[in-house]
């Protein structure tokens, strides 16, 4: 290992039994209970994502979608569930271009998909947990009727937010005023929602009532969702996506997330030796980013939904594409242009979860951008995803719009094995920044041999997710550093250090000899990993 030391800011945790890692301290505390309770993985998983609905209300909600990674150590098998939710059956091409849109806008009912969290809570704990849904979701319902103090950085984010907040009524009697730090804030529509899904499980979401006052809001705002669209949603169960990283296998959730980036990044940047630089030596920073604008580019082109796309995900791992990809890589200088190769044939939250059997949760949920499109249903505090703005119009992409077709996904869990046992549950939340994020995250581990908190501490760049020559550097990184990545053509923008647009991760690593499990909490958020 050679490279330059810099400060972490505190050391990993260990434990032996179980342990939790999310961005927002009750939520891991949820989760960790529920393990000293007699929960698993699973169980501990469900539980603190819905903690999360609750208390860092604009990443996350039951109007959002998760994915999940879940090692069963029984089996010694890797699951990958995929609970994103599909554009209305109505809503397609045609009817975009019939209204006249360019791109599929950011806030509003036009954007909003339909919510797939609860149909992957329940899918999650039928297959792998021991606790009802209703338990599960007991402590999120207490912190909603009860109140909750909001966190710094928390708060930070929901002041954002006001603005668009604002434009609608019932997002604005729910969410506004933005509460200070400290502030208690109370959820009581939320609660009566959680609790009626607690009680009828998640068909109580997706069919009478409450399903037809989702459809008849969206409507009402000129979206397309309908009571069928959210009766006849479905999780699926899919086969996880990996390549190996110098020896270590690294598992990615299949399209439509975005994890295949990660994973074609690694194949390139795998063909230099990194750990031979220093760690903030120009060169590998450049080489590290070139390999991440390449992947992106890819991603953009080939990632969409499983059941409508038609691109080999095969061919694009081999590491002889990976090659192919390398090949365009000037030691010294910046892509001008990135485009698609051609294989042959903003807001999140992530939570990771190991228990005392050696079982693993790597899980993530979002509703796109801080409170998603913006809309609230009346009287359930169910904030609407906007992750139909992830969609292109372009026709022929595999990514276009249509109706019952899940959009490309920015969010994405990972998992990795070393010497065929489970050695990392991970994440890095953030938009287009996560494949990014689990990219650098992974060198650190592996090439630079950092513990878990490390890892997570040391200092990142940000590429343009178009694979555009616009690079952000996180202060930290050297002035030295910046100056020579400049004088190779990208264009630099100097970013503040711990700032969320660097994404924030959460990390568990298992020891392969006593079991003992280190964890990592983003600085970039509020959260932390506890353990017992």
């Amino acid at each position: 290992m050679n490279h330059e030391h810099f400060p972490s800011r505190r050391s990993p945790v260990l434990a032996k039994h179980g342990m939790v890692a999310t961005s927002q301290p009750l939520a891991a505390m949820a989760g960790l209970r529920s393990l000293m309770e007699g929960g698993n993985a699973a169980d501990a998983a469900v539980t603190t994502a819905a903690m999360l609905n609750v208390v860092e209300p604009m990443s996350t909600g039951i109007g959002g979608d998760c994915f999940a990674l879940i090692f069963d150590a029984m089996t010694e098998q890797v699951s990958a569930l995929n609970g994103s939710g599909q554009a209305p059956a109505a809503f397609t091409l045609e009817e975009a271009q019939r209204l006249g849109l360019m791109e599929i806008p950011l806030t509003g009912a036009l954007p909003v998909t339909v919510p797939g969290t609860v149909r992957g809570w329940a899918a999650l704990l039928e297959r792998f947990g021991t606790m009802s849904l209703g338990e599960c979701l007991a402590p999120a319902i207490s912190a909603a009727e009860e109140g909750f103090p909001v966190t710094e950085r928390i708060s930070a984010a929901w002041r954002e937010a006001e603005q668009k907040l604002s434009q609608e009524p019932e997002a604005a009697r729910v969410y506004l005023p933005a509460p200070a730090p400290g502030e208690l804030h109370v959820s009581s529509d939320l609660a009566l929602t959680l609790r009626a899904i607690a009680e009828g499980g998640c068909e109580a979401f997706y069919h009478g009532a409450l399903a037809e006052k989702i459809a008849a809001y969206v409507q009402a705002k000129g979206g397309y969702l309908t009571t069928d669209d959210l009766a006849e949603h479905r999780a699926m169960w899919e086969v996880p996506i990996s390549t190996t990283y110098r020896g270590v296998e690294m598992l990615e959730h299949p399209p439509n997330g975005q994890g295949l980036a990660a994973l074609l990044a690694l194949n390139i940047v795998e063909g230099y030796d990194l750990g031979a630089m220093g760690f903030f030596d120009a060169t590998r920073w450049h080489l590290m980013m070139e390999s991440v604008r390449l992947s992106m580019v890819d991603a953009g082109r080939y990632v969409a939904d499983p059941e409508m796309a038609h691109g080999s995900v095969s061919s694009l791992l081999s590491k002889e594409y990976a090659d192919q990809r390398r090949s365009l890589i000037a030691p010294k200088e910046a892509l001008k242009l990135a485009a698609p190769g051609q294989p042959q044939h903003h807001d999140t939250v992530y939570l990771t979860v190991v228990d005392g059997h050696g079982n693993a949760v790597s899980f993530i949920s979002s509703l796109y951008y801080g409170f998603g499109s913006g809309l609230v249903v009346p009287d359930t505090g169910i904030c609407l995803q906007n992750r139909g703005a992830c969609f292109t119009l372009e026709e022929g992409h595999a990514n276009v719009l249509d109706g019952n077709k899940r959009p490309y996904h920015t969010i994405i869990p990972a998992l990795a094995f070393r010497d065929g046992r489970l050695w990392l549950s991970f994440g890095v939340m953030g938009g287009f920044m996560q494949p990014q994020g689990h990219v650098q995250v992974l060198v650190n581990l592996v090439d630079d041999g950092l513990d878990a908190q490390t890892a997570l501490d040391a200092p990142r760049f940000r590429v343009d997710e178009r694979g555009g020559p616009q690079v952000s550097l996180e202060a930290g990184v050297p002035a030295a550093t910046c100056r020579a990545l400049a004088a190779m053509g990208h264009d630099v923008r100097i970013e503040p250090a711990f700032w969320s647009g660097f994404g924030g991760g959460q990390i568990i690593a298992v020891h392969a000899h006593t079991g003992v499990l280190q964890g990592g909490s983003d600085p970039r958020k509020d959260g932390c990993a506890v353990g017992f």
